[in-house]
């Protein structure tokens, strides 16, 4: 009979044919404008039935804010932003799908053309402005969609741009969304949204929290903060100290960064958020920071440059309980959580580890 390792090593092979067959068809996706391409990844996976219910693995189960996560590898808000098929994305091996950002009147965001590829860079710059139909719309289509046995579904929530009272959007959202969430997050830190970011500040950030707490009323459902990576040491120390005092059950760190670090891409300058491989650092670092002054007081989740496993095994190890993909998917395929998780199961093995909970934070 195979030894463990052997059938950790075979399923790393397995997913790693896989990462080879899409770099075969990449070239088609990457012939399409960015938006384009987008919109046709979202079509066929929508036509692929859903998935039977998954499966979760004892090695990388846990418990998170109360929630049960089948494993730690979970979709980024942006892909999915009306909900069309979070519901399907256990079948590409996340254990979490978060959808989003919806606001709660529908806007067509930013001008055309808003994202981009930095190819040289492995990288993503966009400048979507939370482009969606409206919560209204998604509710219907999110109760429908939903069912036992699928990833746990995460909803980001957002303000308008025109909004007159940002935070009584946030409530909006909560309010609208809580009932039909496994968890909801709380996006104050889109770079594309004029002036959100000041929500991260502790004079805006206290009666925010607070609102969104007042509007979840009896539902209880868990609540999570979304912040930029681009903060100084005292910004890290505020945010931390509102979520403990207003009872926030995670962090996610980070968004994307408007810094722009040394970059190849003549796409460089572009205005948006800048995700993917040269976001890495940074965000690993915040997580860091975040950890440094929260300790084990709050879960958090790290987000930003990641594409393999050793990456998601390092951020675990800094601190964070789960992990985020988005743009990592442009360059690596839509198989890259089961690669992932195939291959934090091997690093465990060569370490000992029997369950991924043991490591959080012991880089810390």
């Amino acid at each position: 009979m195979a030894s463990l390792q052997q059938r950790l090593d075979g399923s790393v092979r397995r997913w790693h044919s896989a990462a080879m067959s899409y770099r075969l068809i990449r070239p088609l996706f990457f012939a399409l404008e960015a938006e384009r391409a987008h919109h046709l990844s979202i079509k066929l996976l929508r036509l692929m039935p859903t998935p039977a219910p998954l499966a979760p693995d004892s090695a990388l189960t846990q418990t998170v804010a109360g929630i049960a996560f089948p494993n730690p590898v979970g979709l980024a808000a942006g892909y999915d932003k009306e909900g069309l098929v979070a519901h399907k994305m256990h079948g590409l091996g996340f254990g979490f799908a978060e959808l989003g950002t919806l606001t709660p009147l529908s806007q067509p965001g930013n001008p055309l053309p808003r994202l981009f590829r930095l190819v040289e860079d492995r990288a993503v710059i966009n400048r979507m402005g939370f482009n969606n139909g409206g919560q209204a719309a998604a509710a219907e289509r999110i109760a429908k969609r939903k069912r036992p046995g699928g990833p746990v579904i995460g909803i980001n929530i957002g303000a308008n741009k025109d909004a007159a009272d940002r935070i009584a959007d946030y409530a909006t959202g909560v309010t609208c969304m809580a009932p039909l969430a496994d968890y909801l997050t709380v996006n104050i830190s889109s770079p594309n949204t004029p002036g959100l970011r000041a929500l991260q500040d502790r004079t805006a950030l206290d009666p925010l929290l607070g609102a969104v707490i007042t509007a979840r009323g009896s539902h209880k459902t868990p609540i999570f903060l979304k912040v930029a990576p681009d903060l100084e040491p005292a910004d890290v120390e505020d945010i931390a100290a509102a979520c403990i005092d207003h009872g926030i059950d995670a962090l996610i760190v980070s968004n994307t960064t408007i810094s722009r670090p040394s970059l190849r891409s003549a796409l460089a300058g572009e205005t948006g958020g800048l995700s993917g491989a040269p976001l890495h650092d940074l965000s690993l670092q915040r997580l860091r920071d975040f950890r440094k002054a929260l300790g084990s007081r709050l879960p958090l989740i790290g987000v930003g440059g990641i594409a393999n496993a050793e990456q998601a095994y390092a951020r675990i190890r800094a601190g964070a309980s789960l992990i985020q993909l988005y743009s990592a998917l442009v360059y690596e395929g839509p198989y890259l959580a089961k690669r992932i998780n195939a291959g934090l199961k091997a690093l465990m093995a060569r370490d000992g580890v029997r369950n991924i909970s043991e490591i959080v934070g012991t880089d810390a």
